[in-house]
C-alpha cells in the first residue's frame, strides 16, 4: 500500500512538472475562441500569416520605404516614425507589422533569426516596395535586423538600430567586458536570461513559475531610468487621455511607476493576445539563444556606399549596455555609431527632434 502511494504520488508529481513545463497552445487569431483578425495580413512561404499596417504616403509616389520592426511586448500600431514632419515632406511610406506570435500574425514554432529575415524579404515582395527598401528596428527589432544584415544584405537601401539588444554570448565581445555588462543587471535577469541561453525548454516555466522572480522585463518592471520614466509618463498620459476620455472629469494622480504599469498593459492587451509563449518569451529564446553568427563577424553591405548602416544608442539605458553597443561600433567601423547624450532606452518615443534626426541620418545623410 505504501509504495502504491508512492508511485500515485510521483505520476502525480511528473504530471504537474509536465504541465507547468509546456506552454499553453496558442489563441490563433481567426481560430474558433480565438482573438479576431480586424487588419490586412499577407500570407507567407509556409502559410502563416503576418499582419501589417501601411502609413505615409502612398508607395506610388513615395521617395523612401521603410519597414519597421518593432520592439520585445510591442506591435504594429506603434509606429511612432509615421508621426514625423518628415513623412510628407522627404515622400517616406512605412509598413509596420506584427513579428510572429505577436499581435494578429500567426506565431512561428520554428523561428529563427534567419527565418523573420527571410519574413521581412517576403513582405517587401508581397507590398510590393521594390528590390531594396530600408528597415528601422528598435530594441529586440533593432536584434532582428542584425539578422536582415546577414541574410538579406542585397534587399536593404539602408538600415537604422535603435538601441538594439544585446546578446552577451556573442563571441566577438571580450569575456571580461561582457561579464562586467551581464552582472550590471538586475540579479532576477541575470538567471532569466541564463535560463534563455542554457536551457530554453524552461523559459515560460520560468517566467510563470512563482518561487523565483521571473525576467524584470517580461514581467513589466524593466530597469527604466529616469528619462525613460519621462517618456512613458508622457505616453501613459496621452493613451489614458484617449482611451478614458469619457472619465476625463477625474483628477489623476499617477506616479511614474503606475503610469508605466497603466501604458504597458493597455499596450500588451493586443501585442500577447495569442499567448505569452510565442511573443515575448520566443523572443528571448531568440534573441538569447546561440546564433548560426556573430554580428561582429559581418562584412559592409554597402561597400559601394549606395546605403548606410546607422546605430543609436542613449548613454542612459538601463536595458542595453551602452559598453557592449559602443564597443560593436568600435569593432565594425562601417556603422555611423549615435550616442544620445542623457537619454534611456525609449528616447525616440519621448523626443520627435530624435525620430526626425534618425530619419535625416538614414535617406538624406550626405546628399
Amino acid at each position: 500500500m505504501f509504495w502504491k502511494a508512492i508511485a500515485v504520488l510521483l505520476i502525480a508529481l511528473l504530471a504537474w512538472s509536465y504541465q507547468a513545463l509546456c506552454p499553453p497552445t496558442p489563441r490563433l487569431c481567426g481560430s474558433t475562441g480565438g482573438p479576431s483578425v480586424e487588419g490586412p495580413r499577407i500570407k507567407l512561404r509556409d502559410g502563416r500569416h503576418l499582419a501589417y499596417l501601411e502609413h505615409g504616403v502612398s508607395k506610388e509616389t513615395a521617395n523612401y520605404k521603410i519597414i519597421l520592426v518593432h520592439g520585445f511586448g510591442s506591435n504594429k500600431n506603434e509606429a511612432h516614425f509615421a508621426r514625423s514632419a518628415l513623412v510628407e515632406k522627404l515622400g517616406i511610406h512605412l509598413v509596420s507589422f506584427d513579428r510572429p506570435g505577436y499581435g494578429e500574425s500567426d506565431p512561428d514554432p520554428k523561428r529563427t533569426v534567419e527565418s523573420i529575415a527571410l519574413d521581412i524579404e517576403e513582405l517587401g515582395d508581397k507590398l510590393a516596395l521594390g528590390p531594396k527598401f530600408y528597415i528601422i528596428g528598435t530594441s529586440m527589432g533593432g536584434q532582428v535586423v542584425w539578422g536582415c544584415l546577414k541574410y538579406i544584405p542585397h534587399r536593404l537601401a539602408g538600415v537604422a538600430m535603435i538601441a538594439p539588444v544585446i546578446n552577451y554570448w556573442w563571441p566577438g565581445f571580450p569575456a571580461k567586458l561582457a561579464t562586467e555588462a551581464y552582472y550590471e543587471q538586475f540579479p532576477q535577469d541575470q538567471w532569466a536570461l541564463r535560463v534563455a541561453h542554457y536551457a530554453p525548454s524552461l523559459v515560460y516555466w520560468w517566467n510563470t513559475q512563482k518561487w523565483f522572480p521571473p525576467s524584470s522585463v517580461a514581467a513589466g518592471r524593466p530597469n527604466f531610468t529616469a528619462p525613460d520614466l519621462q517618456v512613458l509618463a508622457k505616453l501613459s498620459a496621452s493613451m489614458v487621455n484617449r482611451v478614458l476620455v469619457f472619465i476625463s472629469f477625474l483628477e489623476w494622480h499617477e506616479t511614474e511607476e503606475t503610469a508605466f504599469t497603466s501604458y504597458l498593459a493597455c499596450r500588451q492587451d493586443y501585442s500577447t493576445q495569442q499567448g505569452l509563449f510565442e511573443s515575448l518569451h520566443r523572443d528571448m529564446m531568440i534573441g538569447f539563444g546561440s546564433w548560426d553568427f556573430d554580428p561582429m563577424d559581418l562584412d559592409n553591405p554597402f561597400v559601394d556606399r549606395e546605403g548606410s548602416v546607422h546605430l543609436w544608442q542613449g548613454d542612459n539605458d538601463g536595458l542595453v549596455p551602452v559598453t557592449l553597443q559602443s564597443y560593436i561600433a568600435k569593432k565594425l567601423r562601417w556603422i555611423q555609431y549615435h550616442e544620445m547624450p542623457n537619454a534611456g532606452h525609449l528616447f525616440p518615443h519621448g523626443d520627435i527632434t530624435a525620430t526626425d534626426a534618425i530619419l535625416n541620418a538614414l535617406l538624406v545623410g550626405d546628399k
